[in-house]
């Protein structure tokens, strides 16, 4: 499992608070794995919360029709990424 970074690191800590995900150790969710299906195992309501904690944390829309969002929500890494894209935006 790789390491998280601090951006990394921040962000799981609001996906598992904004997800009440209470067996969930922020620093033990690998960065590289799927948020949705197999990995974290996460769902489409889950994913409208932790755009909408996302939203409020970092000053930026994440859209429901953004084609992108497959990628953006990919893993961890991913969207931590996109995160920091978007507030250097």
């Amino acid at each position: 499992m790789s390491q998280l970074s601090p951006a990394e690191h921040e962000l799981a800590q609001l996906l598992v608070e904004s997800l009440n995900l209470e067996d969930v150790d922020p620093a033990q969710i690998d960065p590289e794995a799927a948020l949705f299906g197999e990995g974290l195992g996460l769902d489409s309501i889950d994913a409208l919360e932790l755009a909408l904690a996302v939203s409020k944390r970092y000053g930026f829309q994440l859209r429901s029709d953004n084609e992108e969002n497959r990628r953006i929500f990919g893993s961890l890494r991913a969207l931590s990424a996109h995160v920091e894209r978007s507030r250097a935006a």
